[in-house]
């Protein structure tokens, strides 16, 4: 999926997550094949494999059973996703098909069984990618492979948190950084699962801040990348884990000898929980990369109503409302099941709890707001709001810069270009900016 669904960033709108009712399904089972066995024997049961996205493969794991008709279930373990029904399967032959809706829109899989395989074509918006299955349960647990780099470890009650270190070439103590990743399944560079490609705008932002001698530590978020075992199912997981998580780190980075001060740089939804980690444990600067400067109920708004019909959006304000004020939202339609879905929900509103202009007020360290001119995320607005909640806070606006770092066309299509190019480099202004505030405060010398 690239470029059509990014306007919902700040949204929990994860690729291909929809919950659709089984009970309209078409659903069709040609009981024999031409050589009169069970066409449909071996495809009840668990299946696992990856829909390849170029570059960036999403693993998946499908359900299938058979009673009346065929039924069927989606998991995607890095975002969390258990057991989301399909609204529709098919088995014709050696023809396997299966379907769902998001926020309107048909997902479909269309594959052909052979021996213990399915493989097809996945499609969504207008756009395909090759899936296969292998019909087995997948294995749990398994860590990502290792890759090259230093990494650090800190321990959580929830499981041992990895995240990589870029270091200056010269020898330490030196000021260290920690990056936080903004809001969806995203890894430590920046990237997510939901968009097709990779950005690395925050890998790129580590490798110009360790050549300016500010080391830093940039982490996956649960259930992605180095950190996919220590997922938290989707329907436990509240907003202030994210900033315990960032304590957590926090914690470790005061605690080593080759630091001699320590950061916050957070990145979109990185901002508010950043500012709520050095909320409670001590920080000597922080930036805040696009960040927002409203609860995240009054921007998801912002962003649904462009493109809602007026029923639908009437519904997402009332359901937005709910939330807010901690209610569970049974009804919800089939359109809008990708964002208020009942697992995300309890996560939602633990989000829309805190208030970044407040949580900005409480600091009492130096703070740079940063934020592009270009964002079609995060207006320039929201970085107002900010400043404005924290006046003595220093205010950086990039005229061409985007939602991820990068310097970006003012046509919206060539804009979400850059979410896919890791070539492209960072803005120019923002590494310069950041090193300038640093230098300013006297976090660096």
């Amino acid at each position: 999926m690239k470029g059509k669904s990014i306007g919902l960033l700040f949204a929990i709108m994860l690729l291909l997550v929809g919950c659709s009712s089984q009970s309209d399904q078409n659903q069709t089972d040609q009981s024999k094949s031409e050589d009169g066995k069970s066409s449909t024997e071996g495809i009840a049961g668990s299946w696992n494999g990856s829909i390849n996205v170029p570059n960036q493969p999403l693993p998946i794991m499908t359900t299938f059973e058979k009673g009346d008709g065929w039924s069927g279930a989606l998991s995607i373990p890095v975002q969390g996703v258990e057991d989301y029904p399909f609204a529709e399967v098919k088995v014709d032959g050696s023809a396997v098909s299966f379907h769902m809706e998001l926020a309107g829109q048909k997902i479909s899989f269309e594959g052909e069984k052979e021996g213990d395989t399915i493989s097809g074509t996945f499609t969504q918006q207008g756009q395909s990618f090759p899936f296969e299955l292998k019909k087995g349960k997948a294995e749990t647990g398994d860590v990502a492979k290792e890759e090259k780099g230093q990494f650090l470890s800190v321990d959580t009650n929830e499981g041992k948190l990895f995240g990589e270190l870029e270091t200056p070439v010269e020898e330490g103590p030196y000021p260290v950084v920690l990056i936080i990743p903004g809001s969806g399944p995203t890894d430590r560079n920046g990237n997510a699962a939901t968009v097709q490609g990779k950005n690395n705008s925050l890998k790129l932002l580590a490798e110009a801040l360790a050549e300016q001698g500010i080391a830093s530590v940039r982490y996956d978020k649960r259930g992605v990348g180095k950190n996919q075992q220590a997922a938290i199912p989707e329907k436990e997981l509240r907003f202030d884990q994210f900033a315990q998580d960032a304590q957590a780190w926090v914690d470790m980075l005061n605690g080593e000898d080759q630091f001699s001060k320590v950061g916050v740089i957070g990145h979109s939804q990185g901002s508010l929980v950043g500012m709520m980690a050095a909320e409670e444990v001590g920080v000597d600067a922080f930036v805040s990369l696009a960040g927002a400067g409203r609860p995240i109920n009054e921007v998801l708004y912002d962003q649904l109503k462009v493109n809602l019909p007026e029923g639908l959006k009437k519904q997402s304000k009332e359901i937005l409302e709910q939330l807010k004020a901690g209610e569970q939202v049974e009804d919800v339609p089939k359109e809008l099941q990708s964002v208020f879905r009942l697992s995300v929900q309890p996560f939602l509103s633990s989000w829309m709890q805190y208030n970044p202009a407040q949580a900005i007020q409480k600091l009492n360290i130096p703070i740079l707001i940063v934020n592009g001119k270009r964002d079609l995320q995060v207006p320039v607005q929201e970085a107002e709001m900010l400043q404005e909640a924290k006046p003595e806070a220093e205010l950086l606006v990039i005229e061409k810069m985007n939602h991820v770092l990068k310097e970006a066309p003012e046509d919206r299509a060539g804009n979400l270009q850059t979410y896919s190019d890791p070539d492209l480099p960072l803005a120019d202004g923002l590494v310069k900016g950041i090193v300038s505030f640093f230098k300013n405060v006297g976090f660096i010398e």
